[in-house]
């Protein structure tokens, strides 16, 4: 019994759910509006329509004359010839991140024009064109990773697949700097290019670079002994300084013998007291006294010369002259090296030029004399019609809500949620 009376009782709430049901739909069907009834409400809030359309063109004026004009500068690149030996290198010294995004393309063959698309398009050259111009002030930006991000937005790079001409697109709020950062991503393209290579005369030329260091070290060091050493000793030459020596010595010692023989046959006429005898007995001692000097002291060769001494003595020129050639073929051998390795690093380099892979610009970025947008008419006519548009769905809206019956659950449950929303609000104003 119970249970039959429970069965009539769910058939019973269920029968009265699908008529209520049935209800509802037949209500939204005929409170559904046709094509004439909304033209009569159209018609009807006309006026409601054409303030909604001049509120939505008063906010599109708005909008497209505040937004700051803006240019765009185009560079059209092609690959060198020489890029596509030196693409693996420079894929290989790539970072992790950028080598694993371009590997792809490379692997599957699209040419090096791909790769050069990915190139350009990585953070490194972002953050090169970003410190150059100081992207984060003129975006406004407080992060380094929000101006390039800013940038990549803001610049487009593409590659044709059937000429391989890369194009390059740069926009920007100023003209001259549009085409100026149009212009730094091939600078900076062409010297990342250069860093990265790993060829043979790259290698060869960095080995070059680092001995010419070494070498130009020791023979500024082997330059300055020598210096310090001919300066201490007043060595010149020992070479020639010992042969001027010598013949002066010959000369002084020639002089020596006729003034002696002068002297015995002096000696022979006048006494020792005459003023002639004096003379040349004067003229001997100096004679003699010079080439003492020139010979220097008999017995321990000393190294250096003694105070007051302006030039090394004949005995002095051996022992000096050992040192004196040791410094001077220090020097000599350094200065050897360092024209050899000159030669050879500047033919490295050449090697290297011919081996770096470069682009050739077809269309050099100029400065854009149009700007690219906004598109200020095509700004107002669409947030014009949008806000008919909107205005024409807000009428059909309030329509259908005033024909919906005031005791329909989803109106009551509307009503409700509006009323409690607007709760606080009302508390506040005082209504």
């Amino acid at each position: 019994m119970k249970e039959s009376l429970a069965n009539e009782r769910r058939s019973g709430v269920e029968r009265l759910h699908r008529e209520r049901s049935l209800e509802i739909e037949e209500i939204d069907q005929a409170a559904r509006p046709g094509t004439p009834e909304m033209l009569r409400i159209f018609w009807e809030q006309r006026r409601f329509l054409f303030r909604v359309a001049a509120c939505g063109c008063l906010v599109a004026m708005l909008i497209a004359f505040l937004t700051a004009n803006r240019y765009q500068s185009t560079t059209r690149l092609m690959p060198s010839e020489s890029y596509t030996s030196s693409s693996r290198s420079m894929l290989a010294t790539l970072p992790a991140g950028n080598a694993a995004a371009l590997a792809g393309d490379f692997m599957g063959l699209r040419g090096s024009g791909a790769l050069f698309v990915g190139v350009l398009g990585s953070r490194t050259i972002e953050d090169r064109v970003v410190q150059e111009f100081g992207l984060e002030k003129v975006y406004g930006t407080r992060l380094r990773e929000d101006a390039c991000k800013q940038l990549e937005d803001n610049t487009q790079i593409s590659e044709d697949h059937n000429s391989g001409i890369i194009t390059i697109v740069v926009t920007d709020e100023n003209p001259q700097r549009a085409a100026a950062m149009a212009k730094a991503y091939v600078e900076q393209l062409n010297r990342l290019a250069a860093e990265l290579t790993t060829s043979a005369a790259h290698r060869e030329r960095v080995f070059l670079e680092e001995r010419l260091k070494e070498v130009k070290r020791d023979l500024d060091a082997a330059a300055k002994d020598l210096s310090e050493f001919s300066s201490k000793n007043t060595t010149l030459d020992i070479k020639d300084q010992g042969r001027a020596m010598v013949e002066a010595a010959a000369t002084l010692q020639g002089h020596l013998i006729a003034a002696q023989s002068e002297l015995e046959g002096l000696k022979q006429i006048y006494t020792d007291n005459n003023v002639a005898v004096r003379s040349v007995q004067a003229r001997i001692a100096e004679l003699q006294k010079q080439l003492q000097k020139l010979g220097g002291q008999s017995g321990k060769v000393q190294a250096h010369q003694s105070a007051g001494q302006l030039y090394p003595s004949i005995r002095q020129l051996p022992l000096l002259g050992a040192t004196y050639g040791d410094l001077f073929r220090r020097v000599r051998i350094q200065e050897t090296v360092y024209e050899t390795l000159t030669k050879q690093y500047e033919l490295a380099r050449v090697e290297e030029a011919k081996e770096i892979p470069t682009v050739q610009m077809l269309d050099v970025a100029g400065v854009p004399q149009r700007k690219s947008g906004p598109h200020r008419l095509r700004i107002l006519v669409f947030v014009t019609a949008l806000s008919f548009a909107l205005g024409m769905l807000w009428l059909l809206a309030e329509a259908r809500w005033a024909e919906v019956p005031p005791d329909d659950y989803r109106k009551l449950v509307v009503q409700a949620a509006v009323a409690r929303i607007s709760a606080p609000w009302r508390r506040r104003t005082g209504e």
